[in-house]
């Protein structure tokens, strides 16, 4: 709850500027608009690009492993930092990260768009990330810490559901752009919405800053409230994803570089649990993994992420280097997920409530490993309606079962005051996984640098990957059914109607309480 005061019949424009936003009103409309902007860009970031990537191969003459680079450097970066980007709003403001974070993208998607060679592009895309870890809790912590405890239901719920059409849309209009004006055009593009959305959120947006609880771990010396960010935690879980995945994407080659990149990345995470267990306001504290159900929760993320993390990254380039779809047409045909999660993901948390948590979380990876391994039937001249929809069809339902109960498990494991930063830290652990799956799955099934350029080696790669991603999937169902009880409900249920997060959980709030400062 902000602390304060409730607003006043008046309609005064003081009284609007002062109190808590409501929906109705054109400063809360105007709210919502600049954080639905941000995070629809954020998605963009994930989405667009895997449809761009022959394209992208094919103007650089580069391999595999450069597309891969390509795709898993804005991961890297955004997995790493978006809870450091989180604790940084809550000291020098949110809509102040916020709207550094959206020039930052702005900027760095110019560079994407412009970047004359792959190591250009690889690094903007760094850079991207950076600028969505400073995006992505920002956009939602605003609307929990500016609105009215009566209308932040409904303006997460809109926050959700409009972002939901933007990440459904992003890739069909990526694929639009590819085969019109060029894969350059996605970048560039993109940071048009970044540069609608801040004059809005410098005009409009309140700001505000965290203010924890004084039993928070986040309380000093004598009771002395501390907001504290935890750069060593940052730098060496960085260090520790980049190095990994160096390693796996180079493997192929071997050599002493990509050995001592392995061992680089294994003492990087020796240090990094280290600095997280001594420091006085570590990034992620050792303490809350105290819960068995939050230690259970996190691995059935990271297997289930991992495996659509993979399956997404491998479908784009299946559908249009072995099927031949156009990029337009490999975009739209993914739709049909994101559509069923808009449409009943609230259904499955709801019954995620009332039934328990190890139902949904067996059945839902389950089914949606059953999609995948439809997706065997996927090759030369396969039909998408007989073939590739069927498939789609069932691993969505299968997101459906499993999405939004996991999150309303994830938030029971731990108490109210540690919500968001559970939340915060299972939405890095499924960005990290996906970001392995994305370097590790060529490597595992034998992916030459030169696979995307023929459908023939693609599509036997393909065939191979899609068991080891559906296997991901089935641990993570056994993991469910074997650690959780089914009694496991949550006191504190996810705000919202729906929402679409196909490559990572939703997020909630990190601290709270706020304090709105204008």
């Amino acid at each position: 709850m902000t602390s304060s005061p409730s607003p006043s019949s008046s309609s005064s424009s003081s009284a609007d500027d002062r109190g808590p936003l409501r929906v109705a009103s054109a400063r809360g409309r105007w709210t919502l608009l600049a954080t639905v902007l941000g995070s629809s860009v954020v998605m963009l970031g994930s989405t667009v690009t895997n449809v761009a990537l022959p394209h992208i191969g094919a103007d650089f003459d580069a391999d595999l492993g450069v597309l891969q680079w390509i795709a898993n450097a804005y991961m890297l970066t955004l997995a790493a930092l978006i809870l450091l980007g989180g604790s940084l709003g809550d000291r020098f403001g949110r809509r102040r990260l916020f709207v550094v974070g959206i020039v930052w993208f702005a900027v760095a998607s110019l560079l994407c768009g412009l970047a004359p060679d792959t190591t250009t592009l690889i690094t903007a895309r760094a850079l991207q990330g950076v600028g969505g870890a400073l995006i992505t809790p920002g956009s939602l912590a605003i609307i929990e810490a500016s609105f009215h405890p009566d209308d932040r239901p409904r303006a997460i719920g809109l926050w959700s559901g409009f972002g939901g059409i933007g990440a459904a849309l992003g890739p069909f209009v990526g694929g639009w752009l590819v085969d019109g004006p060029g894969w350059r055009w996605t970048f560039l593009l993109s940071a048009v919405p970044a540069l609608l959305c801040l004059p809005v959120a410098l005009r409009h947006v309140p700001e505000s800053v965290g203010t924890p609880r004084r039993d928070s771990p986040a309380v000093g010396p004598g009771g002395r409230e501390r907001l504290g960010f935890d750069i060593p935690g940052a730098v060496l879980g960085a260090v520790t994803l980049a190095l990994a995945t160096y390693a796996l994407t180079e493997a192929r080659d071997g050599g002493p570089v990509v050995l001592a990149a392995a061992v680089g990345s294994a003492v990087a995470a020796f240090a990094f649990r280290v600095v997280e267990g001594r420091s006085n306001d570590p990034m992620m504290p050792l303490s809350i993994f105290s819960s068995r159900q939050f230690r259970s929760v996190n691995l059935i993320t990271l297997c289930v992420y991992a495996g659509t993390g993979g399956f997404f990254f491998l479908t784009a380039l299946q559908l249009q280097i072995v099927v031949g779809y156009s990029a337009l047409a490999a975009g739209a045909a993914m739709l049909p997920n994101t559509v069923l999660m808009v449409l009943f993901s609230s259904h499955s948390g709801m019954l995620a409530q009332r039934l328990g948590p190890r139902i949904p979380l067996t059945v839902g990876p389950l089914v949606c490993g059953a999609g995948m391994l439809m997706m065997l039937r996927v090759g030369p001249g396969t039909s998408y309606l007989h073939d590739v929809l069927p498939a789609l069809m069932v691993m969505g339902t299968g997101m459906v079962i499993m999405v939004a109960p996991l999150s309303v498990t994830l938030l029971s494991s731990v108490e109210a005051a540690n919500a968001g930063l559970a939340s915060g830290i299972n939405n890095a652990a499924a960005r990290a996984s996906g970001l392995v799956a994305v370097a590790a799955l060529p490597l595992l099934v034998g992916m030459g640098p030169d696979a995307y350029r023929s459908g023939t080696a693609f599509d036997t790669s393909f065939s191979r990957a899609m068991p080891l991603c559906a296997g991901l999937l089935a641990i993570g169902a056994l993991v469910a059914f074997g650690t959780l009880r089914q009694a496991d409900t949550s006191p504190h249920p996810l705000h919202g109607r729906a929402h679409s997060w196909l490559m990572e959980p939703p997020l909630v709030s990190r601290f709270a309480h706020h304090h709105v400062v204008d």
